[in-house]
């Protein structure tokens, strides 16, 4: 019986068990390993931080299949030489093949008390501690977001709608907000900003954080909470790999994405050296690959000379529940259209997923 452990329950190990468990050979076993008991929705956190949706409204169950086991622990450590996984509070397993997909976390940027002293939305038990801080705080009080792009800013605005109350004030490093953005883009979502009483605090410098209080450029300001979205990197596990790794910390995959001299280790989403910035819609795209390679490897049958090059179908943003910007097919979109896409993309996949 050959077993398949597939390391993270996101987008890209969800899309894998969508492509595989119906045409599982009879010989292979699946082995789910999520610190959760169901997917969530990693690109809708911003708005369970702000309190605009709740935290049913963004969890899917994961599929059930007589030959896929779902163990819900945390991994500690992977053993590529031994082939096992070291999970926490539970007995190592072992693997024929194995599907690294364990997400990110945030990337502090070596900035004293930046870990200790700010708020989360890279995961759902981060987002609903993120929640419970700013939906708790006293009227007027005064929110510092860092890191002005996607999810910095979408934060922001979604908290503008949760709260009309709240000083809220960004920063941003860089000459202009989503600087990976057409222009036309930031220039809108920044007049959106001024529109809604959201001071932008550009070519920002954080140097420190201390509770209640972040220092930009060695400047004290005091906040009432302070939410980080500046920056991204592997989960620690994987920083822990003794494997080629990108500037970004990514893993260094082959054409068929997995480690090159571990052709069995195969690195989804995240974690992956890709030539495009981590998104769902990147690791579902190389999900779907990395699902083709592994079935062919199964069968034994010879893989392609190559695979095709990912092609990202676009990007959309949202600035509450009505307006949002993105990037589609190379066209710059700005206002009700992009938003009520994002939100019919949203309810396709919940409706699929579920």
């Amino acid at each position: 019986m050959k077993k398949l452990v597939v390391l993270g329950g996101g987008y890209g190990g969800m899309k894998i068990l969508e492509k595989l468990l119906p045409v599982l050979p009879e010989d292979v076993k699946i082995v789910l390993v999520d610190r959760c008991p169901y997917h969530s929705l990693k690109t809708e956190f911003y708005a369970l931080a702000a309190g605009t949706i709740s935290d049913s409204e963004i969890r899917v169950p994961f599929p059930k299949h007589p030959q896929l086991e779902t163990i819900f622990k945390e991994v500690l450590k992977i053993d590529l030489e031994k082939q096992l996984v070291h999970l926490k509070e539970f007995d190592p397993i072992d693997y024929d093949d194995l599907v690294i997909g364990l997400g990110c976390e945030d990337k502090y940027h070596r900035i004293p008390g930046a870990n200790q002293f700010t708020y989360s939305i890279q995961s759902i038990e981060e987002a609903r501690k993120t929640s419970a801080a700013l939906n708790s705080l006293p009227t007027n009080a005064k929110v510092a977001v860092v890191g002005a792009g996607l999810s910095g800013v979408e934060l922001a605005s979604e908290l503008r709608e949760s709260r009309e109350d709240l000083q809220i004030v960004i920063f941003d490093r860089g000459k202009t907000i989503l600087s990976a953005f057409p222009e036309r883009l930031s220039n809108f979502v920044n007049e959106w900003f001024k529109e809604h009483n959201i001071q932008v605090v550009n070519y920002a410098n954080i140097t420190k954080v201390e509770e209640g209080v972040l220092y930009n450029h060695d400047e004290p300001i005091p906040f009432d909470a302070i939410v980080w979205t500046a920056g991204i990197q592997p989960n620690k596990v994987v920083q822990e790999l003794n494997v080629e790794k990108d500037q970004q910390g990514r893993v260094v995959i082959s054409d068929y994405h997995h480690i090159p001299k571990y052709n069995n280790v195969y690195v989804v989403g995240d974690c992956a050296s890709l030539p495009h910035a981590p998104s769902a819609q990147l690791a579902e795209a190389q999900a779907e690959q990395i699902a083709q390679v592994i079935l062919k490897k199964w069968k034994g049958e010879e893989l392609p000379e190559s695979l095709p090059k990912i092609k990202l179908k676009g990007v959309l943003g949202s600035l509450g529940k009505k307006q949002g910007f993105g990037v589609v097919a190379d066209r710059a979109l700005t206002g009700r259209v992009p938003r009520l896409l994002k939100s019919g993309i949203l309810w396709l996949y919940k409706f699929h997923k579920g």
